[in-house]
């Protein structure tokens, strides 16, 4: 099996030398194989999404490395690393361009690190290939290819932003919250999609959730941070028979302390 995610001796410190120094990360190492669906759970200021920030480039890590696919990235700035990594974000409207089509969307993503060229147009065997695309989604979207993606909901845009960053089939898809801003109902929904979509592809992926019941549901790891360190990594069986009390006892047992009392962290 190839690793498609390598993490080693990861550290990060915001303001370093100031009064708001806030040490983020600490001495994280993390292996992913190819295929492995990660999720990670944790309270907040764990560093759940300051490992996703550094896994995606967004700022240089301290120490450390990272290499994604095989490819050492540690250096390397965010767009540099984009062919690599599929993200979807936890506000909706992040991951697509509003005033664009759905379809035109689509081809922005399908496109993304390909040499830019005049013809610009969606072809005919294109379009066919995002309406079988959205179809998996099940919402009906094939038919609106040309529709703006400004008149979307917040759950069909980041169904659509689920498409769009599993496109190009990346070494590795990142999920930082991407159901929270969401209603129950269609939180469940876009899961659901998600987890087809991985399935189908089969797919690296790395999923930063609250919900500690989609966090045992999904995915065949689960990780649990706290204080910028990884406390548990759970797999296989063990991952299959866990419960949601079982993990706040685990937090408890490692952390000296009881989990938060944020709703969505208690999330059953």
């Amino acid at each position: 099996m190839s690793t498609m995610l390598e993490l080693t001796g990861v550290n990060k410190t915001f303001n370093p030398g100031t009064i708001n120094e806030k040490q983020a990360l600490l001495d994280i190492n993390l292996k992913m194989e190819d295929g492995d669906f990660v999720t990670v759970i944790g309270g907040n200021g764990a560093g759940k999404s300051t490992m996703l920030n550094a896994v995606a480039g967004v700022w240089p890590i301290d120490t450390g490395s990272i290499i994604i696919g095989g490819e050492n990235v540690t250096a390397l700035p965010d767009y540099k690393r984009a062919h690599l990594i599929g993200r979807v974000f936890q506000d909706p409207m992040m991951g697509t361009a509003t005033t664009m089509q759905i379809e035109e969307n689509l081809a922005l993503a399908a496109r993304r690190g390909k040499t830019r060229t005049l013809r610009w147009q969606v072809t005919d065997k294109e379009r066919e290939e995002y309406r079988e695309r959205l179809k998996i989604l099940g919402l009906g979207l094939e038919d609106r290819l040309t529709q703006k993606v400004g008149l979307l909901s917040g759950g069909q845009r980041q169904a659509l932003t689920l498409l769009m960053a599993s496109l190009r089939k990346p070494k590795l898809l990142l999920l930082d919250e991407h159901t929270a801003a969401l209603d129950p109902k269609t939180a469940k929904k876009v899961l659901e999609i998600t987890r087809e979509i991985v399935e189908k592809d089969h797919l690296t992926a790395l999923m930063v959730t609250h919900n500690m019941r989609d966090a045992i549901q999904t995915g065949n790891r689960l990780i649990m941070m706290y204080e910028g360190r990884i406390l548990y990594d759970i797999s296989g069986e063990e991952k299959k028979n866990l419960t949601v009390e079982d993990l706040m006892y685990k937090f408890e047992e490692a952390s000296g302390e009881e989990f938060s009392d944020d709703k969505s962290l208690l999330s059953k």
